[in-house]
């Protein structure tokens, strides 16, 4: 594949990640401008929905976390140039995403909490956009660009090479091992109208993070070694524990 073209790709790739992460924001949010919401679509009888909904998510689970895995990746190499696998990736997550903010079924009842219109709704949705911001800080102190494969076709068109991964713990990740995962939970959990659905799509999506982290987690340390285990003792997985000391 010529050089341009697998950059063109990657940029494309980008792009439409970008549309279809725009519409789990309003997925998520509920907003009324979208034909199809978690709370809103096709009725759906209950243990249907629940069966479809739980089958959506761990599709997407499978894909995300067999894709990122390092054999994988080698054995996917020798099929997709080393410059566009990540952008690969992406595009398969995305058409994932897709399929699930497209078949998913609502179960808005019952409601599990609603916060009536007030200081409590209020700072709900000020902490769901502050998930969605923290996750996006997140992407770019590991470098945005990388994480969605611009990088490495960019690298690739200017015959550039890209170094080396180092460790680093730039800001939220001296504190807490995986900010951009606790992003994705508070703005999922975050809601001043808790339905059954909804409930449903958090707690699926939390088992899969946990799932995830294990398995990203067992290959950092295959890659960093005793580095990353005193990280982990260090920074809490999800939440900000405090340091302990250094011996």
């Amino acid at each position: 594949m010529p050089k341009i073209l697998m950059t063109v790709y990657a940029g494309v790739t980008y792009a439409l990640f970008l549309a279809v992460f725009v519409l789990l924001i309003g997925f998520v949010g509920n907003f009324p401008q979208l034909p199809r919401t978690i709370d809103t679509g096709p009725a759906t009888p209950v243990p249907v929905a629940v069966a479809v909904d739980l089958l959506l998510i761990a599709l997407f689970g499978l894909q995300h976390s067999v894709m990122a895995r390092p054999a994988f990746k080698r054995w996917w190499t020798t099929l997709v140039p080393a410059p566009i696998e990540r952008s690969t990736y992406v595009l398969a997550s995305t058409l994932v995403l897709a399929l699930v903010l497209w078949q998913w079924r609502p179960i808005p009842e019952p409601v599990v909490w609603a916060a009536a219109d007030g200081p409590a709704a209020s700072a709900l949705v000020a902490l769901v956009w502050i998930g969605w911001a923290v996750l996006l800080v997140s992407t770019y102190l590991i470098n945005h660009f990388e994480l969605f494969g611009l990088r490495q076709a960019w690298a690739h068109l200017t015959g550039h090479a890209i170094p080396d991964q180092e460790f680093r713990t730039p800001l939220f990740y001296r504190h807490v091992r995986h900010p951009l995962y606790l992003g994705f939970l508070i703005a999922f959990w975050a809601t001043p109208r808790m339905t059954a659905g909804h409930l449903l799509f958090a707690a699926a999506c939390t088992l899969y993070v946990l799932v995830g982290i294990w398995f990203e987690e067992r290959d950092l340390v295959a890659q960093f070694g005793d580095r990353y285990r005193r990280y982990r003792e260090e920074a809490g997985m999800l939440l900000p524990w405090p340091r302990r000391a250094r011996r």
